[in-house]
């Protein structure tokens, strides 16, 4: 099947559940989206929780919303780019230089008055930072971490059918709490739960199979059960497993009985003859449908998706799925979506879970934080495994205002709302309790404890944590052999920020510890690559990062010279470049060579950019020389290029326009990788791969022309009438051939028109701070990207693209 009937099925799946949720008693939809126009308002201001509070003059939107992303009013300052802000305080390149606050939103709405005496709830899936919940004025709670779900009851405060109510969201993003962009505001879902008060618990359905193999697997259905009701009750819990036709495979039944004011659980274990396995390849679904029957009545239903896989690991075999050994190539993501800043649109997270497999990657660490769910979702259905993790810090910060404010009263908590809500997801192979945590070697019983409220919710998976000797400003390791191994006590898989030489001598002294590196550097992808196919206890490697993100502005750059910082840069660079994939989608050099060092393809090409006479090039931990895949550069006729050959052959050979310029010899001792020295002419640069003597590929580059026109290339030409949908149109200076121009760097207008707007434009350029929501956007390499999103209603979208003297370029999409 391919990616985008997987992607279309996914979609379906998606709207149906979200637009109608799981049915409950007599038809009544259990889950309703909550996300369509809201109030908000860019400050603080007094008295925004009372329900009569005006706020007719506030803006409506729809959530997911991250108004760090937006542009800046101007407050007078006149440096202020888009949503940049150049004059913040020291510290400000860690978030990109982009501005949180506080905000407020209000929703108002009516419930039916056939929702009397049903138990109401708010679900918000994300909201960064520390928002505090009204309804009707009446306080329900805090809650500061941004990047866990969270509910509240509203029954008590609500207003009987027919009758206004008020929610009133207050979010803090204030301080300096992040070491990356964070966003802000209600950047996930938020769902309205509509229940019987004996119901099944919210994430109360877990779904595991105990048993696996090629002719049966065990699936076992754990259903926690509320009963809200004021008198005891006698229920029968019905379980059917369906396959992804629709087909019920498995089901039963089983009575329970559970006093007023208490829960209970039910547990059933079915079986599935012959199932379709869940592995990256094979990303086959299930989805399990628990009904609550009360004398034969249903009165609460709900499904969870789930998939029949088995994980094991251990040093002797490695990382097992489905009994088969498999290495992780594995990319660490941070959660923002470029352009679009941290709003969590489903088809937004979908489209970086497809970039990531497209470019190679079978495995996601998600740092360092959880996920949204619809980026789970995704990986589910596209076959990608995840490392799910907690959190950054514990009781020691790292910055001033970051989680270590509510380490101690919220931790069990958070770790306790990641593992329910994400443990049913196939994708999920592992919990991930901290990343380079400060006091990971003098802290143990903190490990320990959230490992243990980590297996009261799921015993099913190994827990690992991030750990590098290296991270400031409480380093407090005194001896690695001795102090590290206080650091791997509690973790099933030891993770390796950066220590790929610990491997062999650790594994001496700890033969049964499984390792992998957490995180790496790109431009060592060989060494660290090498370390994984050598030891069959290292089970993969995360680089640093798969894809660009905002913040940590610069940590992977390259320039003359020694640069002033050695870490992150200064204005105006505001993303970290240091990913396989660009802040667009877009390849970059990088990822060639991780394609032959995967053994993806056997022969890449690069050329270094010109470097003057007696200067050099400086590279920082997480950066990559400045190639490019070109053979375009006007102005260098003559002058000597350096010219990158990677190949998994045994010998290389470079033409330029039929001539020779050089054969040699490659393999691991030269990293897989052949330099040449190529005097600049226009033509055909050709690079051709020979094994045994037998040529088995070649690649080439050509000298393009003049920037002429644009193209305008949409992921997908039809798109549904739902505001979690996009369409990402590439955007691409072309010559007269039609040929990209890889040095184009040219200011491109837009105009929409028709059932979409335009929800951002953005490039993959790390120091050209521009706005990501006026029509226009400067090209980088010859692209920039432009995302469209649908109004919510069918029709046609017509995007134009113009550039002074360039030929414009238009293209029309379907909204259904």
């Amino acid at each position: 099947m391919s990616t985008e009937s997987v992607r279309c099925i996914g979609l379906f799946w998606f709207v149906l559940l979200s637009l109608s949720g799981p049915a409950g008693a007599a038809g009544v939809t259990r889950e309703q989206n909550f996300d369509a126009r809201w109030r908000f308002l860019r400050a603080d201001t007094p008295g925004a929780e009372q329900p009569d509070f005006n706020d007719s003059a506030w803006r409506v939107l729809d959530v997911p919303h991250d108004w760090s992303i937006e542009d800046l009013p101007p407050n007078g300052s006149t440096n202020r780019i888009g949503p940049f802000d150049p004059d913040l305080s020291a510290g400000a390149d860690a978030t990109g230089n982009t501005v949180g606050g506080t905000g407020w939103y209000r929703k108002a709405f009516t419930l039916p008055k056939g929702d009397a005496g049903r138990r109401i709830a708010i679900r918000f899936d994300g909201v960064y930072l520390d928002a505090d919940v009204w309804l009707n004025g009446e306080l329900l709670g805090n809650h500061p971490y941004g990047y866990t779900p969270f509910s509240f009851d509203l029954t008590p405060h609500l207003k009987p059918g027919g009758e206004t109510n008020v929610l009133s969201v207050r979010v803090r993003n204030e301080g300096q709490n992040s070491r990356w962009y964070s966003g802000s505001g209600i950047y996930r879902h938020v769902v309205l739960t509509v229940t019987d008060p004996l119901r099944v618990a919210e994430y109360g359905l877990q779904v595991t199979t105990p048993q696996v193999s090629p002719q049966a697997a065990m699936v076992q259905v754990r259903t926690e059960i509320v009963n809200d009701r004021s008198a005891p009750a006698t229920a029968t819990v019905r379980i059917r497993l369906i396959d992804a036709k629709g087909k019920t495979l498995a089901g039963g039944s089983r009575p329970i009985e559970i006093p007023a004011g208490d829960h209970g659980v039910s547990v059933q274990t079915l079986t599935v003859t012959s199932p379709r396995l869940w592995s990256p390849a094979t990303p086959n679904l299930y989805q399990a449908e628990a009904e609550l029957l009360v004398g034969g009545k249903v009165v609460d239903a709900t499904t969870t998706t789930f998939g029949i896989r088995k994980v094991e690991v251990d040093a002797e075999h490695g990382f097992r799925l489905n009994g088969e050994p498999l290495k992780l190539k594995g990319g660490c993501l941070h959660h923002d979506n470029g352009p679009l800043g941290a709003a969590a649109i489903d088809r937004a997270e979908e489209r970086r879970v497809e970039l990531m497999k497209a470019f190679g990657f079978n495995a996601i660490r998600t740092s360092h934080n959880p996920p949204s769910p619809a980026f789970l979702d995704a990986c589910d259905r596209l076959g990608l495994l995840v490392l799910d993790e907690a959190f950054d810090c514990w009781v020691y910060g790292k910055k001033p205002d970051d989680y270590h404010r509510f380490f101690e009263a919220w931790s069990d908590r958070d770790i306790t709302a990641m593992v329910q809500r994400d443990r049913n997801h196939p994708s999920v192979i592992m919990w991930s309790i901290g990343n380079e945590i400060p006091e990971r070697f003098d802290r143990p019983d903190l490990a320990r404890r959230l490992r243990a409220t980590v297996l009261t919710q799921d015993p099913t998976r190994p827990i690992t944590a991030a750990i590098n000797p290296m991270w400031e400003p409480q380093n407090r390791l005194r001896n690695w052999e001795t102090d590290s191994d206080t650091a791997f006590l509690y973790l099933d898989v030891g993770g390796y920020n950066y220590q790929p030489q610990k491997f062999a001598s650790d594994h001496a002294r700890q033969p049964q510890r499984v390792m992998m590196t957490t995180e790496s550097f790109p431009k060592d992808a060989f060494e660290y690559w090498a370390a994984v196919k050598e030891h069959v206890y290292v089970i993969g490697d995360f680089v640093w990062t798969g894809m660009d993100y905002l913040g940590e502005s610069g940590i992977g750059h390259s320039g003359l010279d020694h640069p002033k910082y050695e870490w992150n840069q200064p204005w105006p660079w505001f993303n970290a470049y240091c990913g396989d994939i660009d802040l667009c989608g877009f390849k970059k050099p990088q990822s060639y060579y991780r394609d032959v060092v995967w053994s993806r393809v056997p022969l890449a090409l690069a050329v270094h950019a010109p470097i003057p006479e007696g200067r050099w090039e400086t590279i920082s931990g997480w950066g990559w020389p400045d190639e490019h895949q070109s053979w375009t550069w006007p102005g260098q006729e003559g002058r000597p290029l350096n010219v990158a050959v990677y190949s998994r052959c045994d010998t290389v050979r470079l033409e330029l326009n039929g001539k020779l310029i050089g054969e040699q010899p490659v393999s691991a001792a030269t990293k897989l990788t052949a330099y040449f020295a190529v005097p600049y002419s226009p033509g055909e640069l050709r690079a051709i791969g020979y094994l045994g003597g037998r040529e088995i590929a070649r690649v080439s580059l050509r000298t393009v022309g003049a920037p002429a026109g644009l193209r305008l290339t949409p992921d997908r030409s039809t798109i549904h009438n739902d505001r979690n949908d996009l369409s990402f149109v590439t955007v691409e200076v072309v010559d007269q051939d039609g040929n990209l121009v890889p040095n184009a760097a040219i200011p491109v207008r837009f105009e929409i028109s028709g059932a979409g707007e335009l929800a951002a434009v953005g490039s993959g350029n790390p120091r050209l701070p521009e706005s990501f929501q006026q029509p226009k956007r400067t090209t980088f390499e010859g692209r920039c990207l432009a995302i469209v999103r649908p109004l919510g209603r069918s029709g046609k979208v017509t995007l134009q693209a113009e550039a002074d003297g360039l030929a414009s370029a238009t293209t029309t999409l379907q909204v259904r």
